[in-house]
């Protein structure tokens, strides 16, 4: 084998396992009204089958982020593709609603042990600063992919088969993906002293869970209901406890420097807003779709084409010029450009023509993958190698919180009166996009401060910064 193959056969290993966890994102979301019928599921139960993925996803990922950290990232990564494709069979055999988010909610937590080691295999396997910016635009246009082909394969199971077969679409690539990992992805030495804070982890996990229980039954309840408003209030009180329990360093981890704390903190929240606004916009324009415009499940996977081919193209441009200007240049510009694509959802109407829809579903998605690799690359760079696994996972933490929430708040605006809905839904989404470019132009570092952090982020060995 040369050489050229084998340096990036880790990088396809890992995509393979990253495509699974985001065509699974939006694999359902074209399938909802197919499975609702089959299922006999009501509007409460669609929107849990769609977030409880995300859900336990978000809720657990700076758990496993620190286990990878402490017992190895490649035997997690492994762990977690086998739960994935286990728990994917499951959700195609499911014959009730009940069961089908049970087996949701254990996909999310073999996502969850993938992600953050994904992103910490990929950086000791490309250690060097072009290498590795490359890498994560490559990964990151996975999600593009992935993103992309999930209502097309949601859509054509639904028209040729059934939308049990969205589901099955996994177990090859898992099986693949598990040789492959094995036999070509170096695994970095773990750290055994990383110390899993769990009570922070414990309630972090309540108050996601409860902010989601609360966000996805108002729209059935009413936001007065006193089980929504204790859901709510229950959140926010055990989301201060966690943010709490974390203003300290643990045990042997000081302090970041404040300028990699800034990068850090500033590129997860640019990850939470991003998808509060892109996934929960993507939710309900399938629903539009399907039930105002009368599309079946595959002509409304191939009417988000323009939002998911734009979006898987930018991603290599944005890892491209991230190694050149570093991640704030194609943050902002992403974001911007994101931001008049969310908004100019407000001209979708009952009758609205499809072409009104194009360009900004285009200036959504390739917003959205310009703006990714770059968030990545920061929060990557921001941290000592030795907490790779612990920042990827607080990373896609937000990135998955922002989807679990922006799904259960659009859905539960949209339930009631559709259009109004979804134009307030679309306002809200653009309005997320710029605090998101706001913070990014704030705190996302340039060309000098990346490559000046080149030889910290890549264990002190100069050597290394140098070679391309």
């Amino acid at each position: 084998m040369d050489l050229r193959r084998r340096r990036w056969l880790p990088l396809v290993a890992v995509s393979f396992g990253f495509f699974m966890v985001i065509l699974d994102v939006t694999v359902v979301t074209v399938a909802v009204p197919s499975l609702g019928s089959d299922l006999r599921a009501g509007a409460s139960a669609l929107q849990w089958v769609v977030d409880g993925y995300t859900l336990a996803f978000a809720a657990l990922m700076l758990l496993c982020g620190r286990l990878g950290d402490r017992f190895g990232h490649r035997r997690t990564f492994v762990a977690g593709l086998v739960v994935f494709t286990a728990a994917s069979a499951a959700c195609g055999a499911a014959p009730t609603a009940g069961l089908l988010i049970a087996a949701r909610l254990v996909q999310g937590i073999g996502a969850a042990l993938m992600v953050p080691a994904s992103l910490a295999l990929l950086r000791a396997a490309y250690p060097e600063p072009e290498a590795r910016a490359r890498a994560f635009g490559a990964w990151a246009a996975l999600s593009g992919l992935g993103a992309a082909a999930g209502p097309l394969v949601g859509g054509l199971a639904v028209r040729f088969l059934d939308w049990r077969a969205a589901f099955g679409i996994n177990l090859p690539f898992g099986l693949l993906a598990i040789v492959l990992t094995v036999r070509s992805v170096p695994a970095p030495a773990p750290r055994a002293g990383t110390s899993l804070r769990l009570p922070a982890q414990l309630l972090g996990i309540a108050s996601l869970a409860a902010l989601t229980a609360g966000l996805n039954e108002a729209g059935a309840l009413g936001w007065s209901d006193p089980l929504v408003t204790g859901c709510l209030g229950a959140g926010i009180a055990a989301g201060l406890g966690c943010a709490a329990l974390v203003r300290w360093p643990a045990p042997r981890q000081p302090r970041l420097p404040s300028h990699r704390a800034r990068g850090l903190a500033g590129g997860t929240m640019v990850g939470l807003l991003l998808n509060l606004g892109i996934y929960g916009l993507i939710y309900l324009a399938t629903l539009y779709f399907q039930r105002l415009r009368g599309y079946s499940p595959l002509e409304a996977g191939l009417g988000l084409l323009p939002l998911f081919a734009v979006m898987t193209a930018s991603s290599f441009l944005s890892g491209r010029l991230c190694a050149h200007t570093g991640p704030r240049v194609p943050m902002v510009a992403g974001l911007l450009a994101g931001s008049a694509g969310l908004a100019g959802w407000v001209l979708a109407g009952p009758h609205s023509p499809y072409a009104s829809l194009v360009i900004p579903m285009a200036l959504a998605g390739g917003g959205t993958a310009f703006t990714m690799p770059a968030a990545t690359t920061a929060v990557m760079e921001s941290a000592p190698t030795e907490r790779g696994g612990t920042a990827a996972a607080t990373l896609n933490t937000a990135r998955q919180i922002g989807s679990a929430l922006g799904v259960a708040l659009f859905g539960s605006l949209a339930a009631s009166r559709f259009i109004p809905g979804l134009h307030l839904s679309a306002l809200l989404a653009a309005g997320a996009f710029l605090l998101a470019a706001l913070t990014a132009a704030l705190t996302a570092p340039g060309a000098t401060t990346t490559r000046a952090g080149d030889t910290a982020t890549s264990g002190g060995r100069p050597g290394r910064t140098a070679a391309r």
